[in-house]
């Protein structure tokens, strides 16, 4: 089933400022493909530019964390400011989110969110939360979480994608490797059951991580001809060999703020093909901070756009009523990743945005509505 976004408004209006990129993004007529012309655009350092429709669906985003809700470590620092963070979302362009669920009750809690604000749900265990499924009867666990998809495949809110799963080697003290691949083995079958793609993650892993995809029948065009809808490697932090290795296998690759820290993540991001890529901010980690190689590539955001990407913030436990928190990462910061980007590659702004949005249309079977 494919849920609309046209009651969502798609498209945000935003004013470019004298010193960014004009581009048109094409219309789509019916009947026929929509082309994304190479560097058509120009610039004008006199005159404010008309305003440019960008829009974002952060694919990656943790709503069901305390931190949004005052929450910091177990104690309360300021108030719940939940709608504000929604809002400042809004105000940047953020059309829709999808929560992820990194474990059987966090699936529930995002898959309640979801339905409440219109947005879109992932249900899975996280590979560090893979010793959980071993704390309950064999097969208890992930029947559970077959069942929670089963009964949120339509309707509002619903589940687009069997994740968060994969292998973590940095983080072994959680669930060992075994623990990992056993939790990672069934929920390909899920995804393959269910025909939803995969919201992946890997670290430190990718030679099991290929080859258990590739044990599961999900090597080729996403495993499409067993049933597989293919999937996103998310908040991608690996090497640019293994990135082209995930594209040609049939995958996409989403990225954030943990994905631009070094020079060497920086010219991976810049070799994933346009049609392969998604945004995210991974809320509220993963921020783009200043001690990244990605500061530089900011430093020529317009301040309009500056104001909503990366709006002003107060420590948690100064908390000012309007704004952010420091050391807390929110959906609004996609457009400072997607900016980031652009510059990376040497196109508008624009032309990554659109790319990403239909990418996310696509993979996650989402109707536009247009």
């Amino acid at each position: 089933m494919r849920t609309s976004l046209a009651a969502t408004g798609a498209y945000h209006r935003i004013a470019l400022t004298r010193q960014s990129l004009f581009y048109t993004t094409p219309r789509k007529l019916p009947g026929k493909k929509t082309t994304y012309p190479h560097r058509s655009y120009s610039f004008n350092m006199t005159t404010q530019q008309p305003a440019s429709s960008i829009r974002y669906i952060d694919v990656g985003v943790n709503l069901t964390d305390p931190v949004f809700k005052g929450i910091h470590r177990g104690k309360r620092k300021h108030a719940d400011d939940f709608a504000a963070v929604l809002g400042r979302a809004k105000a940047a362009g953020v059309v829709n989110q999808i929560i992820t669920g990194g474990s059987l009750s966090e699936s529930r809690q995002a898959l309640k969110l979801a339905e409440t604000h219109g947005f879109y749900a992932t249900v899975g265990c996280h590979p560090t939360r893979s010793s959980e499924p071993t704390k309950k009867p064999e097969g208890v666990y992930m029947k559970s979480i077959d069942d929670l998809i089963t009964a949120h495949l339509s309707g509002p809110g619903r589940v687009v994608a069997v994740g968060e799963c994969g292998l973590d080697y940095d983080r072994l003290h959680f669930a060992d490797k075994e623990t990992q691949k056993k939790a990672f083995r069934e929920q390909l079958e899920l995804a393959k059951k269910h025909h939803l793609p995969l919201f992946l993650h890997s670290r430190a892993a990718h030679a099991d991580f290929v080859a258990l995809l590739t044990e599961a029948g999900m090597h080729e065009n996403g495993g499409e001809a067993i049933g597989g809808k293919s999937g996103v490697a998310h908040s991608f932090t690996g090497e640019t060999s293994e990135m082209e290795e995930l594209v040609s296998m049939g995958y996409y690759i989403s990225v954030n703020g943990c994905s631009m820290k070094t020079a060497t993540q920086l010219e991976m991001i810049k070799k994933i093909p346009l049609d392969k890529l998604l945004l995210e901010t991974d809320a509220p980690w993963c921020s783009l901070t200043g001690g990244h190689a990605s500061k530089d590539y900011l430093t020529s955001l317009p301040p309009h756009l500056r104001g909503l990407y990366m709006p002003a913030a107060a420590q948690p436990d100064r908390w000012q009523e309007g704004k952010a928190v420091k050391g807390r990462n929110e959906p609004c910061a996609i457009g400072a990743v997607a900016y980031v980007v652009a510059q990376l590659k040497g196109v508008p702004l624009e032309e990554v945005t659109e790319h990403a949005w239909r990418n996310t249309l696509a993979l996650f079977n989402i109707d536009e509505g247009q």
